[in-house]
């Protein structure tokens, strides 16, 4: 059922795809070929040179001599494949109408026998062959039938037993189209085939940050979460602070406890949502109730990077001075996901994390040498759950408003450098 109503669809359709792709004034120029270039066009001019000579030839011996209208149809016969290269369509009419021509005028030395010569058939069958590789198999099995009907025509008014040069010509033609429309048909496959890969791995880089986001925001949110619980609390706790708070006051407490407490709420519906899909990979490391990392358990990340197989040691520069609890983990997430990377791609290198307090902020950089030998089966991350590497520092460094810088060292290694903004508060000191 369903491949009979997709046949008449295509008979449907096949009127309007003979009138589209058989106009004469299309334009669909060949295209360069991968490996030749240009050299198949000149190729094809070559070709269209030596088959208009020996048209010629054949005319002038045969009639002696050939008519100047013969010897004009010979012409426009040879330069159709020439033309075929940019406007096929028209190529295509302009050789069928020389067949015609040609074998009317020359009807009364060939009578039926001849309707087309040798070299005017691989002339032809060449425009078909250009033709079918560009337009759709309608249009050119529609381009077939007219070619044979100029054969055939051209032999009613001579029937004569044993015709030459129509059968060859109806092979020929047949074989160019049918080659033609497999290698169009091959193409698009291929163009195909390649335009879902890049929409595959567009979808895979998409989905790879909004999952990444989506992670980030998990984390934030018990970051956010604290400082709300924190206010509730305070808020319930100020009253008692005052030796004989005014019911303003207390309105005002407890309408800020209030808030609070709905915004927490809140706080974890989204949560709810942003785990909807199953952060199951992160329940299964333990890690939807476990505290946010800070920078202050960069030792224990270390240790653990040394344990799976990196060497790496830790320096800092300037004054440490607590910073945000979101700029704290994203800084960490930065190491971690650089060890990561690092562990992976690096194995037997050496790593180097430097840490730098300065008055805009915190600059973590993480630099590894080249590769002692090629890395084998990717490790687990160390240290947490895993995340998109480069994507997923990105992302935390846009987040606020920082900058990153990731790429090769001159020795062979890769460094990462996050400057993650900080400003330091006037009233602390210089």
């Amino acid at each position: 059922m369903r491949d009979t109503a997709r046949w008449e669809g295509a008979l449907r359709a096949a009127p309007g795809v003979i009138r589209a792709d058989l106009r004469p004034g299309r334009r669909d120029p060949l295209p360069r070929h991968r490996h030749l270039g240009r050299l198949a066009h000149g190729h094809i001019v070559l070709f269209c040179v030596l088959m208009g000579i020996w048209d010629q030839n054949q005319h002038e011996s045969l009639m002696q001599p050939a008519t100047a209208a013969v010897s004009l149809l010979v012409v426009f016969q040879s330069a159709a494949p020439v033309l075929a290269l940019s406007r096929p369509a028209a190529a295509l009419w302009v050789s069928t109408a020389a067949l015609a021509l040609t074998a009317a005028l020359t009807s009364s030395v060939f009578g039926g026998a001849r309707p087309w010569s040798v070299p005017a058939i691989a002339l032809h069958t060449l425009v078909l062959l250009l033709l079918a590789l560009r337009v759709r198999p309608t249009a050119a099995v529609a381009a077939l039938g007219i070619s044979l009907l100029t054969g055939i025509g051209a032999v009613l008014p001579h029937p004569v037993p044993g015709l030459v040069t129509l059968p060859q010509g109806a092979v020929a033609f047949a074989a160019a189209t049918v080659i033609g429309g497999s290698l169009r048909a091959a193409r698009v496959s291929r163009t195909r085939l390649v335009e879902q890969e890049e929409l595959t791995a567009e979808e895979r880089a998409r989905r790879a940050l909004l999952e990444e986001r989506g992670r980030i925001a998990r984390e934030l949110h018990d970051v956010v979460a604290h400082h709300m619980s924190v206010i509730s609390i305070q808020a319930q706790v100020a009253p008692h602070l005052v030796a004989d708070p005014s019911p303003e006051l207390r309105e005002n407490l407890a309408g800020i406890r209030q808030n609070a407490v709905d915004a927490l709420t809140e706080l974890r519906r989204v949560l709810g949502v942003l785990r909807g899909d199953g952060a199951a990979g992160d329940a299964a490391a333990g890690v939807r109730h476990a505290p946010q990392p800070t920078l202050e358990r960069l030792g224990e990340l270390l240790a653990n990077v040394r344990a799976a197989g990196l060497d790496v040691t830790a320096e800092s520069h300037g004054e440490p001075r607590p910073l945000s609890p979101g700029t704290e983990l994203s800084a960490y997430r930065i190491v971690q996901e650089a060890l990561s990377n690092a562990v992976r791609h690096a194995p037997g290198a050496r790593a180097v994390v430097r840490t730098h307090y300065h008055r805009g902020g915190l600059t973590v950089r993480i630099t590894n040498t080249a590769p002692a030998r090629p890395p084998g089966p990717a490790p687990a991350g160390p240290g947490g759950e895993p995340g998109h590497g480069l994507l997923g520092m990105r992302e935390r460094t846009a987040m606020l408003g920082g900058e990153l810088a990731a790429g090769p060292t001159p020795d062979g290694g890769w460094e990462v450098t996050a400057t993650l903004p900080a400003p330091l508060d006037p009233k602390d000191g210089p």
